[in-house]
C-alpha cells in the first residue's frame, strides 16, 4: 500500500527498539500487483477470495463486500480500481511514534496532521492560487512540449515526500520566471514519463527548450536560485 512519511530503513522505538526495512515503502499497490503479474510470484490465495488486504482483522476484508473483485491467475477479476481506491484510503495503525515534524506517524497512509498532504490534496493546487500550470493528461504535456516556447516541467507524485519538500520553491520559480512552469502527475503514466520526460525517480524537473528538447535537471538542489540558474543556462534569461 502507498505509505506515508516512512523511511526505506527506520529504528522505531518499540518495546527496546525495532530496525525496520520497508523495501515497498514507495510502491503503490498496483505497483505490487503488477510486480507479482510480471514475475509470477506466489501470492496469497485470499487475493483470490477478493480480499487486497491481509493483516489486522479489521482490515482483512473483500473489497467489495461481495467479493466480486479479485486476483486470480495473476491477473485482476472485475473491477480493480475499487481494490486502488480502498489502498488509497485503508487506515493504519498507530504504533506511537512521531515524524520529523512532530506530527504522529503511522504504518499506512492514515489521515493525520503532517501526513494529510501525501492524501488529501494535490501539489500546486490552481484553487489555492498556484501559478503552476497543470497538465493533467499525456497529450497536455505534448502540447506543452511541442508549443515552440521555453518552459519547465515538474514530473512528481502528490505523496513523494521530496515533491513536497520542493513544493514551495517550484511555486515560486513559477511566479518569477516569464515562461510557462507546469507540473505533470508522474506516477499515473510512469512509462510515459520514463520515456519521454527523463523520469526515474520523483520530483523530476525538466526545461523544455523551444525546438522540444526536454533537458533534466540532474542537481538535488531545488531551490529557486538553482532552479533559475539551469534555466538561464539551457534556453537564455527568462526573468
Amino acid at each position: 500500500f502507498e505509505r506515508a512519511w516512512i523511511d526505506l530503513f527506520e529504528n522505531a522505538p518499540i518495546g527496546g527498539g525495532l530496525a525496520k526495512c520497508n523495501p515497498l515503502a514507495y510502491w503503490t499497490l498496483e505497483d505490487c500487483f503488477d510486480y507479482i503479474a510480471k514475475y509470477q510470484i506466489p501470492h496469497h490465495p485470499l487475493h483470490a477470495e477478493g480480499y487486497p488486504s491481509i493483516g489486522d482483522a479489521k482490515d482483512t476484508i473483500p473489497i467489495p463486500e461481495d467479493g466480486s473483485v479479485t486476483f486470480k491467475n495473476f491477473e485482476f477479476q472485475g473491477d480493480k480500481a475499487q481494490w486502488l481506491d480502498y489502498a488509497c484510503e485503508r487506515k493504519g495503525r498507530f504504533v506511537g511514534l512521531t515524524k520529523k515534524d512532530g506530527s504522529a506517524k503511522t504504518e499506512c497512509g492514515i489521515h493525520v496532521e503532517g501526513a494529510e498532504r501525501t492524501f488529501d490534496r494535490d501539489l500546486w493546487e490552481a484553487g489555492e492560487g498556484s501559478a503552476v500550470q497543470a497538465l493533467g493528461a499525456v497529450s497536455d504535456v505534448e502540447a506543452f512540449v511541442s508549443a515552440g516556447k521555453p518552459a519547465v516541467v515538474a514530473v512528481y507524485a502528490p505523496w513523494c515526500q521530496f515533491c513536497q519538500a520542493m513544493e514551495d520553491e517550484y511555486e515560486n520559480l513559477a511566479k518569477e520566471l516569464n515562461i510557462p512552469v507546469a507540473k505533470f502527475r508522474g506516477d499515473e503514466e510512469r512509462e510515459f514519463v520514463q520515456a519521454n520526460l527523463n523520469t526515474e525517480s520523483f520530483p523530476t524537473v525538466n526545461v523544455v527548450t523551444p525546438d522540444g528538447k526536454v533537458v533534466k535537471y540532474d542537481s538535488e538542489e531545488r531551490t529557486v536560485e538553482a532552479f533559475k540558474a539551469f534555466v538561464e543556462s539551457t534556453v537564455g534569461a527568462t526573468v
